[in-house]
């Protein structure tokens, strides 16, 4: 343990001292830290699909840990967090203490970067506990001080004595993301304390400790200069950034110099030295274009843009802009920036397709095998959307036809009731009251069936049957001399109850059979009605002695001839929907007779429905 008596400042140059051994142990000089960054990742990734593979939690959950470290390096919080939740969530169900401890504290931090302290709170006690359980007393008494330093986030003073307690911490150990993580945090508090020279301490310890993390260091040269900016102390700001452009990692990496000399040309546009300015921007616009920088370059032709306008220089602006298109083909297609994004974007498909065949193959073994799974990791997204395209028309392709067939069931109704309307016209026309007031009276009843069956593309046979009883015996008392009729039903189908008829697919042709056949014999006719069950399902015959099909047209007038019946096409035309829609089979013939006989016969062939199912 350190002497109680020794200065936070004393403290400060330790951590530098630290920091320093650790950056002289790295040697960013080897490769640019964009590529070391993506290899993080891609290093995180195989081990995920490797502990996926695998089925070992452990692995797995390391690998998660290790791609929300590398997240938060690069700055990318909101997908540091999600990984440090899936680590975090696998430890518990490992029963890892350590383990769950490691990564709840790294949640912790990453959601108190994010301001989102409640969450942090919560995190740093399971930290708390977990450590403690692992007989890590060090790491308890960090995540103890930094609970209770964020339920006192409103204190300055209070974050102040928590933050200095970490940090003597933390001289205990090497976790050199720890010491930055507080010193950072040591700075932002110092800064709204309007204590400017500690914060310019902390902020130089944790720069001098991030020298081999480039994104680290350059955010807090970026710190150091925005306290001497709100200061107004432009010179220091001015060096700062010419001390950082010196820096090995930032040689290394035109994007690196290209980004920081705009950075401090924004410093050379607060002190109004408009000429500097101009003259740095271009720097790192021509750099940008050179080196395919496309960000960069936009950035500084923005800013450039920017001074132009309130100079009056709107042409030297224009040129800038004509200049920036013509060299942007060229530029993108040297931005490795944008290749490197689009490999760790792929690297984070891989790993979410990944996670959705493990979600998948657990549920299958839950279930025992019942269900073959279906979905490939690498099916493409073209197929997905082909695939979509394809189901929505269909839909729309079903929901038209049921419009139509719904469209042509409720057009039998009005001409149903036209014929019943004429009938019950010319018993009044004949001074028949009587019969006219029966004949209402059955026709409302009918009606009510009809009303009730037609809301349905299919009815229940009984009810159909029933239906074309009532029909025929209304008919029946319109034509009394005109014929007689039968319904036959096959005793089989008495037994096979609770099947299904399309409503109203009979009544047009029994219509047919009374008002263009039978009507017009001299004798007394007879209309047979029967339902016989066949092997395939039902075969439905509808006979009459009439005129027949030939001799009723003949009998027409040249009027009537031209205007042929709606009854029957409308029947043909549902049947062929209901067939493709309900993927069924249903057939209907309609024939004169052989001489000698007369008449009609119409043959419908029905499947036997239990259940009516179709396309939604």
């Amino acid at each position: 343990m350190f002497h109680k008596g020794i200065t936070y400042g004393a403290c400060l140059f330790l951590l530098t001292t630290i920091g320093q051994l650790s950056f002289a142990q790295s040697n960013p000089k080897v490769e640019k830290y964009e590529s070391n960054s993506k290899k993080k990742i891609q290093n995180a990734s195989r081990k995920i699909e490797a502990g996926l593979e695998n089925g070992n939690k452990d692995t797995l959950a390391s690998g998660y840990f290790d791609l929300g470290e590398s997240y938060y390096e690069k700055g990318d919080l909101p997908r540091s967090e999600v990984y440090y939740k899936k680590s975090k969530d696998l430890f518990e169900k490992a029963g890892d203490p350590d383990g769950v401890a490691r990564s709840s504290r790294a949640l912790a931090r990453v959601q108190e970067d994010q301001h989102k302290n409640t969450e942090a709170i919560s995190n740093y006690e399971v930290a708390g506990k977990n450590s403690f359980k692992s007989g890590d007393m060090y790491s308890n008494s960090l995540n103890i001080n930094d609970k209770d330093r964020l339920k006192f986030a409103d204190s300055l003073k209070v974050q102040q004595k928590f933050l200095r307690d970490n940090l003597s911490l933390l001289l205990q150990s090497k976790d050199t993301n720890e010491i930055v993580a507080n010193l950072n945090r040591s700075g932002l508090v110092n800064v709204k304390a309007h204590q400017p020279a500690a914060a310019l301490k902390s902020f130089n310890s944790a720069y001098q400790i991030t020298q081999n993390i480039p994104s680290q260091a350059m955010y807090y040269n970026q710190r150091i200069t925005d306290v001497y900016l709100s200061n107004n102390n432009y010179d220091s700001a001015i060096q700062t950034k010419k001390q950082l452009l010196q820096q090995p990692f930032v040689q290394n990496s035109t994007a690196f110099q290209a980004k920081e000399i705009t950075s401090l040309a924004d410093i050379y546009i607060q002190k109004k030295e408009d000429s500097t300015a101009i003259r740095l921007l271009m720097e790192s616009y021509q750099l940008s274009v050179r080196n395919g920088h496309t960000l960069e370059a936009r950035r500084s032709v923005e800013r450039l843009d920017s001074i132009y306008q309130v100079t009056g220089k709107k042409d030297k602006s224009l040129k800038l802009y004509k200049d920036f298109l013509l060299q942007l083909p060229v530029v993108i297609s040297k931005d490795s920036s944008l290749i490197d994004d689009r490999i760790i974007g792929e690297t984070e498909n891989r790993i979410q397709q990944l996670e959705s065949e493990k979600a998948l193959k657990d549920d299958l073994i839950r279930r025992k095998n019942i269900f073959n799974y279906w979905l490939i990791g690498s099916v493409v997204i073209l197929a997905l959307l082909s695939a979509f395209v394809l189901f929505t028309l269909k839909k729309l392709r079903i929901r038209n036809k049921k419009i139509a067939l719904q469209s042509l069931r409720r057009e039998m109704n009005p001409h149903f009731i036209f014929n019943s309307l004429n009938s019950i016209n010319q018993f009044i026309a004949n001074n028949n009251e009587l019969e006219a007031n029966r004949y209402l009276t059955r026709f409302s009843t009918l009606m009510r069936r009809v009303m009730e069956n037609s809301k349905n593309d299919f009815v229940l046979f009984s009810k159909e049957t029933e239906l074309l009883q009532h029909y025929l015996e209304l008919e029946k008392s319109r034509f009394p001399d005109k014929f007689d009729f039968t319904i036959h039903i096959d005793d089989a189908l008495y037994a096979s109850e609770g099947f299904y008829l399309p409503g109203m697919l009979i009544q047009p042709h029994l219509e047919n059979s009374i008002w263009h056949g039978l009507r017009y014999i001299e004798d007394k006719g007879m209309l047979q009605l029967s339902f016989t069950k066949t092997a395939k399902g039902m075969e439905i015959l509808v006979e009459d002695n009439g005129i027949g099909i030939e001799a009723s047209k003949k009998s027409k007038t040249v009027n009537q001839q031209k205007h042929s019946g709606r009854g029957i096409t409308n029947t043909h035309e549902r049947i062929s929907i209901l067939n493709e829609l309900y993927h069924q089979n249903i057939t209907c013939t309609v024939e004169d007779k052989q001489s000698p006989e007369r008449g009609v016969r119409v043959r419908i062939m029905v499947p036997l429905l239990k259940q009516i199912a179709h396309e939604d």
